[in-house]
């Protein structure tokens, strides 16, 4: 299924404020959303390459693009591809001088690529299927940027 990040919020749980990437899907006629509970820097990461904010230096992200292009690569496409344990999983396609190569990798860092190069999202069906949530239930939470000042 086509998606796109839709928001980065942060949620109040019972054990604190928790960051959520929330991705919609542009292929149902339905407005479900699938909520991604990442790490605080993670989701400032992702929020950066959104906005494309540059801070002079590169951070991870930044330097893994880098990386990847300065060999000769090109992110193709990223795809959430399971779910065990309530533990997203993810897959980098990676277009490579080599051929094409699929990265096990964690959906915050695939999404933060995905950010700052325009990568195409997916997210697997049963994957979405699993995880749906309405989004009103996200619409009131803050925005990372405000939270973070970033």
């Amino acid at each position: 299924m086509n998606a796109h990040i839709d928001a980065v919020r942060v949620a109040g749980t019972p054990d604190g404020p928790l960051p959520v990437v929330v991705v919609g899907v542009d292929d149902r006629d339905e407005d479900d959303i699938l909520p991604i509970f990442v790490g605080f820097e993670e989701a400032t990461a992702i929020a950066r390459g959104l906005d494309a904010t540059d801070i002079g230096r590169p951070l991870t992200h930044d330097l893994t693009l880098d990386l990847v292009e300065t060999l000769g690569g090109r992110i193709d496409r990223v795809v959430v591809s399971s779910i065990e344990d309530g533990t997203y999983y993810a897959d980098l396609h990676v277009q490579t001088p080599r051929g094409d190569e699929v990265v096990d990798a964690r959906p915050s860092d695939s999404l933060a690529l995905a950010a700052r190069t325009d990568a195409p999202i997916e997210v697997d069906e049963a994957v979405f299927e699993d995880g749906r949530r309405d989004p009103a239930e996200f619409e009131d939470l803050r925005d990372i940027r405000e939270v973070m000042g970033a």
